[in-house]
């Protein structure tokens, strides 16, 4: 089947070119397009481009930081202000991946990927979008719980919080093969203190259900106390509520489940 590819100046024109056709998908990085394409999905007939660069730029002055949808996890490893995202960009596969892949296409990509995903959930991110509505922008928790709906808008760019310290935000990814596996479970923490004690918690699971998805059990276990070993082994202990994992070729639900707790303990504690 043939693929027409059409490029546009601006943002907006290739927004405005996913949202009228339904066989239209934009191509960022191309991890996801590409490997579509070349697995046969026919559902794809138009690939959309833009070479706009505002999606490629960063804003990294302020409290929170914008990231546009083009921008590489190489280039985010480039950046000495974007120091506490560089764990989890090197997660990203390897070398080639990640001078290909995108903060944009990251969003949508499916289990066992989408790690830098679990990073912005638990940094409080917002999703910029562009589509046949317009603009808006919306919590990535909306965004992912109806992410298989927005295919016919563009991300221009994602915000999060910039921790206040290095310890307030910790992540861990647990792959069989490093650096460049899939994930068989992956776990960030946002934990920003006030007054010495935890204020506004937020852990995110990846591999842990069908998206990325909040331990809201575990925050609440951590929610204005301190981080000490009780606190730490209650949150590790309610980790799995909420949760609904899958088989596959990385492990199966059930070993996600028996480990998820314990590398949640892992990561509060500051363990390797």
């Amino acid at each position: 089947m043939a693929v027409t590819v059409k490029t546009f100046a601006s943002a907006s024109e290739a927004a405005g070119a996913i949202s009228s056709d339904r066989s239209a998908r934009y191509l960022g990085g191309g991890t996801l397009v590409m490997r579509a394409l070349n697995e046969g999905d026919v559902s794809i007939s138009t690939i959309v481009r833009a070479s706009d660069q505002a999606l490629s730029r960063i804003d990294a002055s302020g409290p929170r930081i914008t990231l546009g949808a083009g921008v590489t996890f190489a280039r985010i490893l480039g950046e000495r202000d974007l120091a506490f995202l560089h764990a989890p960009a090197r997660s990203i596969g390897g070398p080639a991946v990640r001078n290909m892949g995108t903060v944009g296409g990251n969003l949508f990509a499916p289990n066992p990927y989408g790690d830098f995903t679990v990073a912005l959930l638990a940094l409080d991110a917002t999703v910029a979008l562009q589509g046949g509505f317009g603009a808006r922008d919306i919590a990535i928790e909306e965004f992912l719980q109806s992410r298989e709906r927005q295919s016919g808008a563009l991300v221009l760019s994602v915000s999060c919080t910039r921790p206040a310290n290095a310890e307030a935000f910790r992540y861990r990814k647990v792959a069989r093969i490093k650096p460049k596996g899939g994930s068989v479970i992956t776990l960030a923490a946002h934990l920003p203190v006030s007054g010495g004690r935890i204020a506004g918690a937020r852990i995110a699971l990846g591999s842990m259900a069908a998206t990325q998805i909040r331990a809201k059990a575990a925050e609440r276990a951590l929610e204005g106390r301190t981080l000490d070993t009780a606190n730490i082994n209650a949150a590790a202990s309610t980790a799995i509520e909420g949760t609904s994992p899958a088989d596959n070729a990385l492990g199966s639900a059930w070993y996600r489940r028996e480990i998820v707790g314990v590398h949640l303990r892992r990561l509060l504690s500051g363990q390797e």
